[in-house]
């Protein structure tokens, strides 16, 4: 059992309690005698996730060692990424995959020189989107990423909503990688479950908003515009995002790891443009902990639930794996 100064479960700090198996948190003064306590300073509390990287740009070690516990890969080569989330490797995050982007044929990210071979799959029919999501689930993905993108050739919508059934059918989320007018209309009307990106391009208009918000997760990149800068791609994407929360849109944090100059670790600016957009650090605990999986997440000095230096003390929280032994 793991004794804390104290334990943020279920949405609020615990005190005086120990966390046991299967999570359960027991009152001190109800351990028998005798029972191994393993004692931290600080503040314990569910494993941190980034639900937006991509391992083949990062060094996942790193991304560890900056204290987020488990990450989803949203597209990269499905052999590679497989083997690297079966490896029993305590010094990697634990690892969720979507598998290859599908994609229109020459469509994004086909065009882009970052995306290996082999991490995307065209889609050429209704057929073939039942087809390839049936492989990327046979290749371990527990996700399906998609792409609709202005920039370039787009699904059309019976496509589109063939990947979705197809999906749903074998109860895999799909995420929709959405820029441009008129893509995250596609990607809500089609059922999808989650977007990749909070949408930067423009502001959506109000009926679009409710609509996502009754049925989709965004995840949330706000710091790939600008990396720090003020830009009015992250104006925009921070007013959408607190629209979409208003309305009672569900988030998860998500930083698109691999994109641009982002800190391989959790992500002060990307707390503190979710706070811009209106959620409160309870609220941002809650895009970001998995208390279902382990491992757990530690704040050696404490959790401060400040809103000025909420996000500077999260920075500081390590993945609590074996090797830390702060007290013995």
């Amino acid at each position: 059992m793991i004794v804390a100064d104290s334990v943020w479960w279920g949405g609020r700090i615990h005190t005086g309690v120990a966390l046991g198996a299967e999570n359960k948190l027991t009152p001190l003064a109800e351990i028998p005698a005798g029972t191994t306590l393993r004692r931290v300073p600080g503040t314990v509390l569910p494993g941190l996730c980034d639900a937006h990287v991509h391992s083949a740009l990062v060094d996942l070690a790193t991304v560890r060692a900056g204290g987020i516990a488990s990450v989803w890969d949203l597209g990269g080569v499905p052999a590679r990424v497989r083997a690297l989330s079966e490896r029993a490797d305590p010094g990697l995050p634990r690892i969720r995959y979507a598998g290859p982007f599908l994609i229109p044929p020459g469509g994004y990210p086909s065009d882009r020189a970052w995306a290996s071979a082999g991490s995307w799959r065209e889609i050429h029919s209704a057929t073939d989107a039942a087809e390839a999501v049936g492989e990327a689930h046979g290749q371990g993905a527990t996700l399906i990423k998609v792409t609709a993108h202005t920039g370039g050739p787009l699904l059309p919508a019976a496509t589109l909503s063939a990947l979705v059934t197809a999906a749903h059918a074998r109860d895999l989320p799909v995420v929709v990688h959405a820029e441009g007018p008129g893509t995250v209309g596609a990607a809500c009307d089609a059922g999808a479950d989650l977007l990749a990106h909070t949408p930067w391009t423009e502001p959506l208009d109000d009926g679009l908003i409710r609509a996502c918000a009754a049925r989709m997760t965004w995840i949330s990149t706000l710091d790939i515009h600008g990396w720090g800068r003020a830009t009015p791609e992250r104006d925009t994407a921070i007013a959408n995002l607190r629209r979409f929360r208003e309305n009672g849109g569900a988030v998860r944090y998500g930083t698109d790891l691999g994109n641009g100059d982002l800190p391989p670790a959790i992500n002060p600016r990307e707390l503190r443009a979710l706070q811009e957009a209106g959620l409160t650090p309870a609220d941002i605990l809650a895009t970001m902990t998995e208390p279902e999986h382990p491992p757990l997440s530690w704040i050696p000095g404490g959790l401060d639930l400040e809103p000025a230096t909420f996000a500077d003390i999260l920075a500081t929280a390590r993945v609590l794996g074996p090797e830390v032994r702060p007290c013995g």
